[in-house]
């Protein structure tokens, strides 16, 4: 290796550790991170807990709608987003309504097993059909939108891989919970779940990372958009200049 050839190779391995920090702080955004799964298991934690002391359904099914809005309330006087936050609220009150509708405190868990299973078949669908669902997700969020589609498809086949992870993981997930909710009692199908909370996500989060970490960079469309009116702007001044008007 000559001389010349160091300075290629550590900004190659520079380049390669920034693509992964943008990808890793991408994904934490995105997903939520650690405080995220914390307000997803906290609020089905403390249900079982409580149903499997006193085996009451409705101190169950309040305790837990009501730490799901002292979460949201905690992130509404930090100012931070609310979005995890908020959609916890609304699968803990779809539960804690079928649980009350149908008496049966195993119902609580039922709305966010239909939707885990209706976001495994999204995830699979739309990586069948080249659009795939996470790259609709993380597009935004890496400033990239749509452009993977047509002009990255490194990337288009990093969101393919990833989305059939997630669907795949989805599904397992599943395999495993539909069974127990028709042939386990309610107090071990909740501590199955509550289980099965963080694992499979973490697994699908970290095969996203390793998919995306390989990919081609995102193509930043905001800054290009930017760039095209500066130039744009830059023409018009030029072209008055030339008529004389400034």
């Amino acid at each position: 290796m000559t001389s010349l050839d160091k300075p290629t190779d550590q900004g190659s391995t520079d380049q390669e550790a920034d693509s992964r920090a943008v990808t890793e702080a991408a994904l934490f955004e995105a997903f939520g991170g650690v405080r995220g799964m914390v307000e997803t298991v906290v609020p089905g934690l403390l249900f079982v807990t409580i149903f499997t002391i006193n085996k009451d359904l409705h101190m169950s099914a309040i305790a837990a709608l009501a730490v799901s809005l002292v979460l949201v309330a905690v992130r509404l006087v930090m100012k931070d987003t609310v979005k995890h936050a908020f959609s916890g609220v609304f699968g803990v009150a779809f539960g804690v309504v079928f649980a009350m509708m149908t008496g049966n405190a195993k119902d609580f868990y039922l709305p966010g097993m239909l939707y885990t299973l209706g976001l495994a078949l999204a995830y699979i669908i739309t990586a069948m059909a080249g659009v795939p669902l996470i790259g609709l997700i993380l597009g935004p969020v890496f400033k990239e939108n749509l452009s993977w589609r047509t002009r990255n498809p490194g990337r288009k086949k990093a969101y393919t891989k990833a989305s059939w992870a997630w669907g795949l993981i989805l599904l397992a997930k599943c395999a495993i919970l539909f069974p127990l909710y028709w042939w386990a009692d309610t107090t071990q199908f909740g501590w199955v779940l509550i289980a099965l909370k963080i694992p499979p996500f973490l697994l699908a989060v970290w095969l996203t990372w390793v998919f995306l970490a390989k990919a081609p960079p995102p193509i930043d469309v905001f800054a290009e958009m930017e760039a095209a009116e500066k130039a744009e702007k830059a023409e018009k001044e030029r072209k008055a200049a030339a008529r004389g008007d400034v």
